[in-house]
């Protein structure tokens, strides 16, 4: 629990900050590209987490990597999520962010589970129709659930919205049990 903290305490911290400089998409994408990079060299990040390696160490390492490819409102930041052994926080400090800038925006983000991928024009349309339905923008993202016959469930902020064949079938036998 005191992750989900630390998280919205540094990525609110850096949202105000991109906020405060007026660049809050372009440190967003670098942000999100810093974490590519991390995730993509995984050797990489476990040596900023590395404690046989000193903070100035890593800040070289960071400064090396990322000068002059990030802002240096993130470099800084990476630097204070070093001095604060907080770097293998990164990821979910991100995203932290991420909810924080979708929520000014007033856009919700969710998933449609289907057992097909879902096309552009379907998705589109669900976007809409889930939009109209929550009074909210919302933007789904597709994920393969391979348990689903067929249909689709949509996850938003918690919420179920469960359209898929099973679904479907169980109500109509609860229906024929009466």
């Amino acid at each position: 629990m005191a992750e989900l903290t630390v998280d919205r305490t540094y990525g609110g911290a850096l949202f105000s900050a991109a906020h405060d400089v007026g660049k809050v998409s372009e440190i967003e994408e670098e942000a999100f590209a810093v974490l590519d990079v991390f995730k993509e060299n995984g050797d990489f990040f476990k040596l900023l987490n590395f404690p046989g390696i000193s903070m100035a160490e890593k800040k070289d390492i960071i400064k090396n990597v990322f000068s002059g490819k990030i802002c240096e409102e993130l470099e800084n930041f990476l630097y204070i999520l070093i001095d604060n052994h907080r770097i293998g926080r990164y990821e979910q400090i991100v995203k932290d962010y991420k909810k924080l800038r979708n929520e000014e925006e007033g856009v919700a983000f969710g998933t449609v589970y289907s057992a097909q991928p879902v096309s552009e024009e379907r998705m589109d349309s669900l976007q809409q129709k889930v939009s109209d339905l929550l009074g909210e923008n919302v933007k789904l993202e597709n994920e393969i659930d391979k348990t689903l016959i067929g249909g689709v469930k949509i996850l938003i902020d918690g919420k179920i919205i469960d359209a898929s064949l099973r679904s479907r079938l169980e109500s109509l036998g609860n229906s024929m049990k009466m």
